[in-house]
């Protein structure tokens, strides 16, 4: 029997196996010397997440991968979801499981019975015992690879729409799809070998459907604590609205529009909805003013394009007869001597702290009596905060607009009466889904946006900005997400073709990552989903666009 070498990145430690060895085989021979803390649900073989039932038949590097790792975690979910699914199938036939956003550090779920009564608890329960009795007899998910024919006519004749438009549309010859008793499904990346590693969860009605609680990413040991996100489930139930208006519900509706010729027409529609957007927000926000409201404050995580936002909502404030001005909050940093430092010594300059929030505040509060305040200017290059003479005076028609990490964070304007401001939240709140059961992470449509800016730039390459994307996501966890929901309105940036636009910038970015680094995982599974949508030109973006301030071509300077 041949023999390989396998050499495990979690101790460095080289060993022999078997052709044809199971990760779950060579785990156990590691298993313990690697004193992992929690279950190990997943690996990343040469840097490419895989199943535990994955196979080797070459040398091979493997790195064992538990829930609290952002890819064994989405392992973990979908799996889950899957369990969900065959429940559903088992205890509700004919009814429609739509999985379809992130929410309350869980995932809503939207149920429809096919006697189009509303879901009850009892209804919560009997799912609930289902899924148990499933996890308990730890019933095992298969892996099936096959044509894609094969698996469109396998999709097709159980009444799969969805997927049977995202099968001919995605361009594969192969395709795989998986089993768990007798419910087939198709999910875009590897499953846990049985529902028997599926430990923590939990299922509660929320809505018109109900929330499954995934594990915590930070110890998978326990649920993630709920937060009440009621201003998000809005913009999400907007977002579903508006895939109504276009008749778009997932990637394949989208791909089939854009080969029928739409895509003009999808794009001008798109831009048009958020238009509508934020002639609504300003309107509402120019009535508020005639109340007292003079400080208008927006946030929202990396590349949401809140820079683009804050020029078009500028426009048109103008349109409804205010003046608005912008204001940097940084030119109120602290002299870089005195900025705060990471636990490796590097500045945190996503810290509060940064901010000279007390000045800041006081020059605010001074601002909205009417008086003149002398307004500092950093100078980026001493690190030093300098006074050059530059004042500022609101006038009677003035409005004031602040745009930045901290801006709905109270210490910022703890200085400035709660009736003189209006909060707005922006963010890439992703606006299509792959399938009903496949939904795409908020976070992969901001980090795509980063990924090609950044490149076009030329301020970092797709490997530096996918390194520094955890701490980036960490510190909008700490200092942006905890304020999200006392915003006034919140603003999705996302438009219903912008995959299939990111798809012509990305594809050459991402293939420059290299297969032998760390970040060369997330590099491939980022190029294996934006696969699914069918590429157009950015050629009718208009230069308005937020998508401009990504992939280039804006009106806007910034």
């Amino acid at each position: 029997m041949s023999m390989l070498q396998v050499r495990c990145k979690n101790n460095g430690i080289t060993k022999s196996f078997p052709e044809g060895s199971s990760l779950v085989e060579v785990y156990q021979a590691y298993a313990g010397e690697l004193n992992m803390p929690y279950p190990v649900v997943s690996a990343k073989v040469n840097n490419v997440s895989q199943g535990l039932k994955y196979r080797l038949y070459h040398n091979r590097d493997v790195e064992f991968l538990d829930a609290s790792d952002g890819s064994g975690r989405r392992v973990y979910v979908r799996s889950l979801c899957f369990v969900l699914y065959k429940t559903v199938r088992d205890t509700f036939p004919n009814c429609k499981l739509y999985i379809e956003h992130p929410l309350s550090r869980g995932y809503y779920c939207n149920f429809k019975k096919r006697s189009g009564e509303p879901l009850v608890d009892a209804d919560v329960k009997l799912i609930c015992n289902r899924m148990q009795e499933i996890i308990d007899a730890d019933m095992p998910f298969r892996r099936t690879e096959s044509t894609t024919e094969e698996a469109i006519r396998v999709f097709r004749e159980r009444g799969f729409s969805d997927k049977v438009k995202l099968l001919e549309t995605s361009g594969q010859a192969y395709t795989d799809y998986y089993t768990l008793g007798d419910t087939v499904d198709y999910y875009y990346g590897p499953l846990v070998p049985s529902a028997g590693y599926l430990k923590v969860w939990g299922l509660e009605r929320y809505q018109e459907g109900f929330l499954l609680r995934v594990p915590d990413k930070h110890n998978p040991l326990v649920l993630a604590e709920k937060v009440n996100q009621p201003r998000t489930f809005e913009v999400f139930a907007e977002k579903v609205h508006w895939d109504v208006i276009m008749r778009l519900s997932n990637a394949g509706d989208v791909n089939k529009a854009i080969l029928r010729g739409y895509a003009s027409e999808l794009i001008q529609v798109s831009e048009a909805l958020q238009e509508k957007k934020i002639v609504k927000i300003a309107e509402e926000i120019d009535a508020r003013f005639h109340k007292g409201v003079k400080l208008v404050l927006i946030t929202g995580p990396s590349s949401s394009g809140k820079s683009t936002f804050c020029k078009r909502l500028s426009i048109q404030l103008l349109a409804c007869g205010l003046r608005p001005y912008s204001f940097s909050t940084d030119d109120y940093f602290v002299n870089r001597v005195d900025t705060p430092k990471l636990p490796n010594g590097q500045y945190d300059f996503d810290n509060i702290e940064t901010v000279d929030y007390k000045l800041l505040g006081d020059h605010l509060a001074r601002l909205m009596n009417g008086e003149m305040v002398e307004v500092p200017e950093y100078n980026f290059v001493t690190g030093k905060r300098e006074y050059n003479g530059k004042r500022l005076q609101l006038k009677n028609d003035s409005v004031l607009i602040i745009e930045g990490i901290h801006a709905l964070n109270p210490l910022l304007t703890a200085g400035v009466d709660d009736a003189l401001k209006y909060k707005i939240y922006i963010s890439a709140l992703t606006s299509i889904s792959l399938d009903e059961h496949n939904w795409i992470p908020t976070q992969d449509n901001r980090l795509l946006r980063r990924i090609i800016r950044d490149y076009n730039k030329g301020a970092f390459s797709a490997r530096e900005t996918i390194s520094q994307w955890k701490s980036v996501c960490e510190a909008e966890e700490q200092w942006i997400f905890p304020f999200q929901e006392s915003a006034d309105v919140m603003f999705n940036s996302a438009l219903n073709i912008e995959f299939a636009v990111l798809r012509t910038h990305a594809e050459l970015i991402l293939s420059s990552v290299p297969k032998n680094c760390s970040e060369y995982a997330e590099a491939h599974r980022l190029l294996k989903f934006i696969h699914y949508f069918i590429p157009i030109s950015d050629k009718e973006i208009p230069p308005t666009s937020i998508m401009r301030e990504f992939v280039g071509g804006s009106s806007f300077k910034y």
